[in-house]
């Protein structure tokens, strides 16, 4: 019998993919065991079924899956023909993907603040962005707007600038996916979309996963060619330079089954977060939503007092409570993206975040009691 000591202390997991499990593991088993008994691993039926559904949940005419968030990034920089000479601008806090695939195909990332209070990039340092970009000879071809941990973006402020200066709008929603801005899904805005299945996202396979979300049916033939080693009219004729960038048919199958509960999984989240808001509002800085927006919550994060978060987080995992820090350098600090342009030598915001912000357990199946034992811990550790 476990103690309540024991209980205390035990491990909680950061992201319960185990409690996900529990509740849909059937069904998941029943749709995997359906593949393997058709043996069709690579585009089967699953494919374009959860395409379809994919497009339908997003408001969206089309999706087009892939092997990662990260590869549906590139092969839409691809299928847009960006290269040398080109800009493209990028929160800098952000996960390495969305300013990595930029070099790929020889262009260059331009590196934006964000904002105070949600963390998305800031459109008045956008602006400043695509003057340095002119000032230094580069042609602003496309903005990559980030719905970080959960949130979208405030494209109501970003969309005009992109028409302004003819930028296509690439939207990662790869945290995002299943918000909302302005009552429309992440997905069915800018010109398109792109988003992630890794795991521990809202949405998740098991293992690597991606889509791309677009009304345009022109683009759809392009990426669907780029992602099959740029084939023609079959896959002996490549009509293009492609790559390998499908989506298996078992992870296909496995967003099916996740997908019919993401809407509930959605709700739990919420929940969860307005749960640690209302806990945690007097001795932190707990996320702000939009109000045009809702969040998927795909991080919980808290913003402290400089020199607070190594501290408390070495005291919660003491008691089995694990956290994370995204992120602690910001992109245009990093060693491999540092010689690239930024909207000015200092982006102010996201260097102050860098040190100052942690991320508690998050996920839909995070009960009341384990939620008050992080809460209570956290408190405790803050008034230390």
């Amino acid at each position: 019998m476990t103690s309540p000591a024991t209980a205390q202390t035990a491990p909680i997991p950061f992201i319960d993919l185990a409690a996900q499990r529990a509740r849909i593991g059937r069904r998941i088993d029943d749709a995997v065991l359906a593949v393997l008994a058709s043996c069709r691993f690579v585009n089967g039926p699953e494919v374009a079924a959860f395409e379809a559904q994919l497009a339908a949940f997003a408001g969206a005419k089309h999706a087009v899956s892939c092997s990662s968030g990260t590869d549906a990034l590139a092969l839409l920089l691809m299928a847009w023909g960006v290269k040398a000479g080109d800009a493209v601008f990028c929160p800098a806090f952000t996960f390495c993907a969305t300013a990595e695939v930029v070099p790929w195909v020889g262009a260059t990332p331009v590196f934006v603040d964000v904002k105070e209070d949600t963390f998305n990039m800031d459109p008045e340092s956008l602006e400043l962005a695509i003057a340095v970009a002119i000032e230094q000879g580069l042609e602003p071809r496309v903005v990559i707007p980030v719905d970080l941990f959960g949130q979208p973006a405030d494209y109501d402020a970003l969309l005009p600038i992109a028409e302004k200066y003819g930028l296509k709008v690439l939207c990662d929603t790869a945290q995002g996916f299943g918000g909302t801005w302005n009552n429309r899904r992440t997905g069915s805005i800018g010109d398109a979309a792109a988003t992630s299945f890794f795991p521990a996202k809202p949405l998740g396979c098991y293992g690597d996963g991606g889509a791309i979300l677009t009304d345009d049916a022109e683009l759809v033939a392009v990426l669907k060619s780029l992602r099959e080693h740029g084939q023609g009219v079959d896959k002996y004729q490549n009509v293009r330079i492609g790559m390998t960038a499908r989506l298996d048919t078992i992870q296909a199958a496995v967003l099916i089954e996740k997908l019919a509960v993401f809407e509930a999984e959605i709700a739990a989240r919420e929940r969860v977060a307005r749960r640690y808001n209302e806990l945690l509002k007097d001795v932190a800085t707990v996320p702000v939503v939009d109000p045009r927006a809702t969040s998927v919550w795909a991080q919980y994060t808290l913003r402290l007092a400089p020199g607070v978060r190594d501290a408390l987080a070495e005291k919660l995992k003491a008691e089995g409570i694990p956290t994370a820090v995204y992120y602690r350098l910001p992109m245009h600090l990093q060693p491999a993206y540092r010689h690239y342009p930024s909207a000015g030598a200092i982006l102010p915001v996201c260097e102050a975040l860098a040190e100052e912000v942690i991320s508690l357990p998050m996920h839909a199946d995070l009960d009341d009691a384990t939620q008050d034992r992080i809460v209570d811990a956290v408190k405790r550790a803050l008034a230390a």
